[in-house]
C-alpha cells in the first residue's frame, strides 16, 4: 500500500481581469475519479491545502451537464461525500515529502488563484519532481507549476512536456476573455512544453516521473498512468 498526497486548492474564487471574483474551487471529477482509482488499488490518500483549509468544490462541477447526466453527477457527489480526507486536510506548509509515495494535484480554477503563487506548493513540486516519485497534475492543476522555481529563478518544469487546460477550452468555457491570464500561455512563457490535444477529449502526457492531463476527462486515464508508476 502506498500513501498518495492530494494537494488541493483552498480558494473558492478566481479573480478575473476586472477584479470580480468568479466562484470556483476544485473540479469534482478531477478529485473523485483518481481517488476512486487509488483507493480501489488499496492506497491511502491524504489531502493537503494552503493553511489546512477544507478544499471547496466548484459547484458547477457537480451539475448534470458537467458530468454527462444526473446519474453520473450523483455518483461523483457521493464519492466526494464519502471522501473523509477532504474534511481533514493537513497544512501544506507542514508536508514532508518523505512521508508519501506519490503526489497528485487536481484542478478546477481554484489553483489559478492560490497554488499558482504558493511558495510551499512550489517547493514541494520541485522536490517531488527531483525525487523521481510519481507526480500527477491535471487540468488547471498545472497552474501550480508556475510557483516551482529553482535557485536560479528558472521554472523547475522548464523543458518538460505537459498537458494542461488549453486556451481553446478556456475560450469555449466562456472565461478566456474575462481572465487576467491564461494557463497555456503562462506555462509556455515559463519554458514548459504544453502539448495541446482536442478540446474536452482525454489527453495524458507522461514525461519521466511527471504525468499530466489536459481536462476533466483526462483525470481517470491519468490515474491509470500514475498507478503504473507506483507499481
Amino acid at each position: 500500500m502506498s500513501k498518495i498526497l492530494f494537494v488541493m486548492t483552498g480558494a473558492d474564487h478566481w479573480t478575473l481581469a476586472d477584479g470580480s471574483k468568479h466562484p470556483t474551487g476544485f473540479w469534482a471529477e478531477e478529485a473523485a475519479a483518481p481517488y476512486e482509482a487509488f483507493k480501489a488499488a488499496g492506497h491511502e490518500v491524504v489531502v493537503a491545502t494552503p493553511g489546512g483549509v477544507v478544499p471547496p468544490v466548484d459547484k458547477g462541477s457537480l451539475a448534470a451537464g458537467a458530468n454527462g447526466g444526473q446519474e453520473n453527477a450523483d455518483r461523483i457527489a457521493a464519492v466526494l461525500e464519502a471522501m473523509t480526507e477532504l474534511r481533514e486536510p493537513v497544512r501544506l506548509a507542514e508536508v514532508d515529502l518523505d512521508d508519501y509515495d506519490a503526489v497528485f494535484y487536481p484542478g478546477g480554477h481554484g489553483p489559478m488563484e492560490d497554488l499558482a503563487v504558493d511558495a510551499d506548493s512550489g517547493r514541494l513540486l520541485t522536490l517531488a519532481l527531483n525525487s523521481g516519485k510519481p507526480l500527477g497534475v491535471v487540468c488547471h492543476g498545472p497552474a501550480a507549476l508556475l510557483a516551482a522555481t529553482g535557485a536560479d529563478g528558472a521554472n523547475s518544469f522548464a523543458g518538460y512536456r505537459v498537458a494542461a487546460f488549453t486556451n481553446t477550452e478556456e475560450t469555449l468555457g466562456g472565461l478566456a476573455e474575462k481572465a487576467e491570464w491564461l494557463l497555456q500561455d503562462r506555462l509556455t512563457e515559463a519554458g514548459v512544453r504544453v502539448e495541446v490535444g482536442e478540446p474536452w477529449v482525454p489527453n495524458v502526457v507522461v514525461d519521466r516521473n511527471l504525468v499530466t492531463g489536459q481536462n476533466p476527462a483526462s483525470s481517470a486515464p491519468l490515474a491509470v498512468e500514475l498507478l503504473k508508476k507506483l507499481g
